[in-house]
């Protein structure tokens, strides 16, 4: 899998890659290629001008288009006969969610277009891009943390970057919030008061274990997030147990 990165601030994205459990699909010879195209070495001006007024006037600067073109010619070109998609990040994209990483996560990659300034030449966008994408609804400086977001998600699901059971219990892995969880000590002395681990965790009884988390996951969300819950229900992915357990609590 390849990820191309056209950016203006390629110092961003080298640090990301190489942190946290996800180096491993980043390291040579992992699961996933990154190459960073820097988008000022597209103008050919002496300036090296990537941006402009707007026409029509206007706040801010717009990308330029003839650098933008020549960057992604670029990346694709590089990528052999296999043209990839091209992804644009903007507050105007689709919502980035966990099926849509699934979906990426099995793909051959695609070319992470980063824009900065009030936006990109509409032309670009009409004629290279394939997707736009969103963290939510709320304005960024610039593509870069976006880009860097999908890459982390999708390094997550890479064979052999995270133990299979982590993966599978994770937020969103069946369409519902992770449960809470707990460590050391039993027993956590705070503000005065004794606050220790529910006893169900200390038990060794694993079926009970799992049904008490699968109830605490089912809780979480449908007090933070009924959207999904009303999701799973669609999908049938709640089983009998659950919608007992959601009617006697009241959720």
């Amino acid at each position: 899998m390849r990820f191309d990165v056209v950016t203006l601030f390629p110092e961003l994205i080298a640090p990301h890659l190489a942190m946290g459990v996800t180096r491993r699909a980043f390291a040579p010879g992992g699961a996933i290629d990154v190459r960073v195209w820097p988008l000022r070495d597209f103008a050919l001006d002496g300036y090296r001008r990537v941006d402009d007024r707007p026409y029509g006037g206007g706040p801010g600067m717009v990308m330029l288009a003839e650098p933008l073109l020549r960057a992604l010619d670029a990346a694709q070109a590089g990528r052999g006969d296999a043209p990839a998609p091209v992804i644009h990040f903007t507050p105007a994209g689709r919502r980035i969610d966990q099926a849509l990483v699934q979906s990426l996560s099995r793909g051959a990659g695609a070319v992470l277009l980063c824009g900065r300034y009030e936006g990109v030449d509409q032309r670009i966008l009409d004629r290279r891009v394939t997707m736009e994408l969103s963290l939510g609804d709320f304005v960024l400086s610039g593509g870069e943390l976006p880009a860097l977001a999908l890459l982390d998600a999708v390094a997550r699901l890479q064979p052999g970057v995270l133990p299979d059971a982590s993966r599978d219990e994770e937020s969103f892995a069946d369409g519902l919030l992770e449960a809470p969880c707990w460590t050391r000590p039993e027993t956590l002395r705070i503000d005065g008061v004794d606050d220790p681990v529910p006893a169900v965790l200390l038990s060794g009884d694993h079926a009970r274990i799992a049904r008490w988390r699968r109830e605490r996951s089912l809780e979480l969300t449908a007090r933070r997030r009924p959207d999904l819950i009303a999701a799973a229900r669609a999908a049938g992915r709640l089983s009998a147990d659950d919608e007992r357990f959601i009617a006697l609590a009241g959720l």
